[in-house]
């Protein structure tokens, strides 16, 4: 019995120089995973960059040249005074649409307050606006597109002026919009229903094209931000 303990004692009786060069290697071994982990998870949490053909196939278009905005004036839903000063310094995303609107306007500003809450949770959001431009100012009272827009964020921007104005602004961004005749005083405007992206320079660069969802939306603006900045 005795004999049998002491063989085994010797066979675990690893020399130091043996002992130190196990260790280095179950080191290195475990550096070199915790490695591989990080570039793993490091290409799991960064933003997904897209070329702007790739973009374009998902319904993101970026201009070669951004473009400058001709004055215009407009208010907002606080009664202040609305011109392209006010899209400086902040990356803007402006829709536009009506209170009255029944169905692409709730739709598409529900979809953009899950847009700015993500981007909120990641820090994000402190130089984004979201900016609800009106085409039916005979109805769009400030004070009704402050209540409107709140409704679906308290952080978004209501922003309405006369019909002209209107008009000369949207065209500018390539925004169609018509009252359809009848209907009286429940007549509806038809408009378009791409979203602009402004960068913090107060350019127009490019929009996301309709139908939106939210994967388009955080895939193109990630990669806008990440190209554009």
């Amino acid at each position: 019995m005795a004999d049998t303990v002491m063989t085994n004692a010797k066979k675990n009786d690893v020399p130091p120089v043996q002992k130190r060069g196990i260790y280095l290697t179950v080191g290195i071994a475990l550096l070199f995973v915790a490695v591989i982990l990080g570039i793993f998870i490091h290409g799991m949490t960064r933003p997904q960059i897209l070329s702007d053909a790739d973009l374009k196939a998902k319904g993101t278009f970026l201009f070669d040249n951004p473009r400058s905005f001709k004055p215009f004036s407009l208010v907002d839903y606080n009664n202040q005074s609305f011109s392209p000063e006010n899209l400086q310094g902040k990356w803007s995303l402006v829709f536009f649409g009506f209170t009255f609107c029944p169905d692409v306007c709730p739709t598409t500003l529900a979809l953009l307050n899950r847009f700015y809450q993500q981007q909120q949770e990641a820090g994000m959001a402190e130089d984004l606006q979201i900016i609800l431009v009106s085409v039916d100012p005979g109805r769009d009272t400030p004070e009704k597109l402050s209540l409107y827009v709140k409704y679906f964020n308290p952080e978004f921007l209501g922003v309405t002026g006369e019909f002209l104005d209107l008009h000369r602004f949207a065209t500018q961004l390539n925004i169609p919009f018509s009252k359809v005749p009848g209907g009286g005083e429940n007549y509806t405007v038809e408009h378009g229903g791409n979203v602009a992206i402004i960068n913090p320079n107060g350019h127009y660069i490019g929009f996301f094209r309709a139908p939106l969802t939210l994967g388009k939306f955080n895939i193109g603006y990630e990669s806008i931000r990440a190209t554009r900045d």
